[in-house]
């Protein structure tokens, strides 16, 4: 039984990377089509993201299966509910690169404006902690998990400076008040991306510890 187990969150592990793997994608092209200006990338990732949202209802019903057919314990049962958890994670990721894709069009069809060079340094932090959160899930690196902790106060302070530029900006010029809006909304989905992350790697640190981190100041 237990050696069907192993082969059932094998199976679910490679489903779930493969779910992360995509969302990771979408994240590069949907920053790509903002600073490039390629419309036809964005509409790409608006449209791919039926394609994150049918892998995650897919993951979620392989660990119902799991947990209605194996009944695991202990370690394996933290690794199912880590797993449920790190799905609907991802699938918001997902859906914040749809949002990023949305203000990317947008931006596209309106004379070019300057981006805040703070956007695309978040844009960067929060690809690596995408690919180190699932590095960490691979390998059960709660090392690596607690990096990408750390990596999210750094996108948290990158926000607040755009934040600070856009506030500037629009007293400005405020006749591309709308522009600088849609990229202070960029700004936060990226920061969201990062909390999403961060949820990731503490469900990283459950599976492996069996220990809750969420919501732990310091």
């Amino acid at each position: 039984m237990r050696t069907h187990l192993q082969r059932d969150l094998e199976v679910l592990t490679k489903k779930l990377l493969a779910v992360g793997s995509t969302v990771e994608q979408a994240t590069t092209r949907a920053l790509t089509s903002l600073i490039e200006r390629q419309l036809e990338m964005a509409r790409e990732v608006r449209a791919g993201d039926a394609e994150v949202d049918e892998l995650e209802v897919e993951v979620e019903e392989d660990c119902l299966k799991i947990l209605a057919l194996h009944a695991p314990v202990a370690a394996d049962l933290r690794i199912v509910i880590a797993y449920l958890k790190l799905n609907n994670d991802l699938e918001r990721v997902g859906d914040l690169a749809r949002n990023i894709a949305e203000r990317a069009e947008f931006l596209s069809t309106r004379e070019p404006i300057e981006i805040p060079e703070q956007i695309p340094v978040m844009g960067n932090f929060v690809r690596t902690m995408l690919r180190e959160c699932l590095d960490a899930v691979v390998n059960a690196d709660t090392a690596l998990a607690r990096k990408v902790l750390d990596d999210d106060e750094k996108v948290d302070l990158l926000h607040k400076q755009v934040y600070g530029v856009i506030a500037r900006r629009i007293s400005e010029e405020p006749d591309r008040g709308e522009e600088l809006l849609q990229l202070l909304s960029v700004s936060r989905y990226l920061e969201r991306m990062a909390d999403q992350a961060t949820n990731v790697a503490e469900d990283v640190v459950f599976m492996v510890e069996g220990e809750v981190i969420r919501h732990r100041s310091g």
